[in-house]
């Protein structure tokens, strides 16, 4: 019976989660326009929003573990749906992501992304957008804050694997900044794709830092050792099981 309730349910969260996004960007757009620290503040009510209707409405209470990190440094993510992102703004004073370009068409989110300083990369050109990143990155260490980068490249389902991609680690190395992992297990409850949502705890966990100095190879290394072990411990108190149905 609960889960039948649980569909209905899901279907009015994620409607009044969008519609709140219209609503929150509409209200905050006017004080964004001739202040950019706004878009902050929106984006920090927006997120809090989201936490409390998910706790509310579907039964999904998140958790923020570890320090988040005031300073300027890189923020190396494990991705596994919309609501990671939505926990990480909610913990990061400064927020900007390295993202998809494709996003800054998208309605209120895409100006929004911009007035935060995020990094739009085209993901099909590969060396090129990796250079334009770096480069683009330089550019607005002027606005310090913490860049967020998926060292996946995307969203990956719970218990799916996927490589780990090199851009990360040349930011790592030309920024010269410390990096810190997060791990999750938001895609237990929250999948990549689908209306479903599931009650439980998600997590994100801000881990140890690493570093700046570092060669690429031991980074990566280092990176997806931290990040994968301990977004599987995460799942797995959960209650995940891979290749569970």
């Amino acid at each position: 019976m609960r889960r039948i309730l649980q569909w209905p349910l899901s279907v009015i969260f994620i409607v009044l989660m969008y519609l709140a996004m219209a609503v929150y960007g509409i209200l905050w757009t006017p004080i964004v326009l001739f202040r950019r620290e706004a878009a902050f503040d929106a984006v920090h009510a927006y997120c809090r929003y989201v936490r409390w209707s998910a706790a509310l409405i579907v039964g999904l209470r998140s958790e923020i573990r570890g320090e988040p990190p005031t300073d300027e440094v890189l923020i190396a993510s494990k991705h596994q749906s919309f609501f990671d992102i939505i926990l990480l703004v909610s913990a990061l004073p400064r927020p900007k992501f390295i993202m998809k370009k494709e996003l800054l068409w998208a309605p209120i989110l895409g100006w929004y992304a911009v007035r935060l300083g995020c990094i739009p990369v085209d993901r099909g050109k590969r060396g090129q957008a990796i250079v334009k990143m770096v480069a683009d990155v330089q550019a607005g260490r002027a606005e310090p804050g913490q860049l967020i980068i998926y060292p996946q490249g995307t969203r990956v389902a719970a218990g799916a694997k996927m490589p780990y991609k090199i851009g990360t680690a040349v930011l790592y190395r030309q920024l010269g900044q410390d990096c810190v992992p997060a791990a999750t297990n938001v895609g237990v409850f929250w999948p990549r794709h689908g209306i479903y949502r599931k009650p439980g705890l998600a997590v994100v966990e801000f881990l140890p830092r690493i570093k700046a100095g570092k060669s690429s190879e031991e980074f990566m290394a280092e990176l997806e050792e931290m990040v994968e072990t301990n977004s599987n411990r995460l799942m797995a108190e959960a209650g995940f099981r891979a290749g569970a149905s």
